[in-house]
């Protein structure tokens, strides 16, 4: 079967624009956690997100695109651009048509969408923007990536809440695998930040209150957990059949060498634990992997009660006592949850740990819990070698992608 590599990076993310202002914040431990300031907060309880700081749509985008594409799609253009470029790939026409894009996203345009509806019911305006579809619909980013880049393979979107993005990359490995395309720009994005959508969230009891330090509101798998905070931006990664890529001198940031994907089958919310374990077993058998060689887990970890407590059960169940052994770490304490890009940010963070050989933390851990026994790599980032790491997302409908990731 034809090996997958990653040969580009990008990243848009609440530490900032680019991989490296997001390694910088992940490997210092710092939290982009902030007030809210991109939209509306007079009627929301808790007014923080790990929101995107100072970003310019027009730094990245045509006059043409400005016009057409939500925040979402705005975030995939410049994460696409930054892994484009870091590929040095230069296609001919021939090899635009093997070549394609899969980016996920959980809300698709949800903040232009959600303006759209305030505009009509509580303003009372006789019509909606001419280019609200264009921006609200969910293939938008994986659309206007193609064209982006003249890429005419297959191109998809993915949208399975938060798994959205570890999903598109691993299908994305897949098409390559089967001999459909050679060249993939795969990713997730997503921009929740709106009144409405954290609204929504919030009655849902999950998010986690501001409390008198908002940057440390975010506390996976600490005793004192009180829930997630939601977050926005993108990841992308340039995948590319590993033969090609060797031929025309890539560099090659790490193999992308194992997917698994499950659903739990029982619960639209609560997280499962069979089938999430199967998902990471299928993922390390698919890498020819054993539990022995992994060096390295980038938990779901989204600092809620139940997931963190299940995701921890999930570790022991698949690596038995040597789940005590491996270092695992949320990175959403920094980044927040990122809802459809999560997936995405999190493999950069996995792929940057094996090439800088630091694992980032699992930030503002201030209390040992007894469901959560394992080490979690508490407020400080860890040098040591990583070869092998995995990657889990969890999302609500109990759809399971996991993601493995080795030195190339």
């Amino acid at each position: 079967m034809r090996r997958v590599v990653i040969t580009g990076l990008g990243a848009v993310s609440a530490l900032g624009t680019g991989v490296p202002a997001l390694w910088d914040g992940l490997s210092a431990g710092r939290s982009g956690i902030r007030p809210i300031s991109v939209c509306d907060t007079s009627r929301l309880n808790n007014a923080i997100a790990a929101e995107v700081p100072s970003f310019d749509p027009a730094a990245y985008l045509t006059p043409e695109q400005l016009l057409l594409v939500d925040r979402f799609a705005a975030f995939a253009l410049a994460a696409a651009g930054e892994a484009w470029t870091q590929s040095g790939l230069q296609l001919t026409d021939e090899e635009r048509e093997r070549a394609g894009v899969l980016i996920g996203t959980g809300m698709g345009g949800a903040a232009w969408q959600d303006e759209g509806y305030r505009a009509m019911y509580e303003l009372k305006a006789p019509r909606f923007h001419p280019f609200t579809i264009p921006r609200i619909m969910y293939n938008a980013a994986a659309s206007h990536v193609s064209m982006k880049f003249g890429l005419q393979g297959p191109t998809l979107c993915v949208s399975t809440a938060c798994s959205s993005a570890s999903h598109a990359i691993g299908e994305a490995a897949e098409i390559i695998r089967s001999g459909r395309a050679d060249v993939m720009v795969a990713g997730g994005a997503d921009a929740p930040i709106s009144p409405g959508v954290v609204r929504a969230w919030e009655v849902m009891r999950v998010l986690a209150p501001a409390g008198d330090e908002p940057s440390a509101a975010c506390r996976p798998f600490s005793a004192d957990r009180q829930g997630l905070v939601l977050g926005e931006g993108s990841g992308i990664v340039v995948l590319e059949e590993r033969e090609r890529a060797m031929r025309r001198g890539a560099v090659i940031h790490a193999e992308l060498a194992g997917y698994g994907a499950t659903a739990d089958a029982s619960h639209i919310t609560a997280p499962g634990v069979e089938p999430p374990a199967r998902a990471i077993r299928l993922a390390l058998a698919q890498a020819g992997v054993t539990t022995d060689q992994v060096d390295y887990v980038n938990a779901h970890g989204t600092a809620t009660r139940l997931n963190d407590a299940t995701e921890t059960t999930i570790i022991k169940r698949v690596f038995g006592e040597r789940a005590y052994k491996v270092p695992v770490s949320s990175t959403k304490s920094m980044h927040g949850h990122m809802m459809g890009a999560s997936g995405a940010i999190e493999l950069l963070a996995a792929i940057m740990t094996i090439q800088r050989g630091v694992i980032p933390p699992t930030a503002n851990y201030r209390k040992p819990d007894p469901e959560c026994d394992l080490d979690y790599v508490p407020n400080q980032a860890r040098e040591a070698k990583v070869d092998v790491a995995v990657s889990n997302s969890f999302a609500f409908g109990g759809l399971n992608a996991v993601l493995v990731v080795r030195r190339g």
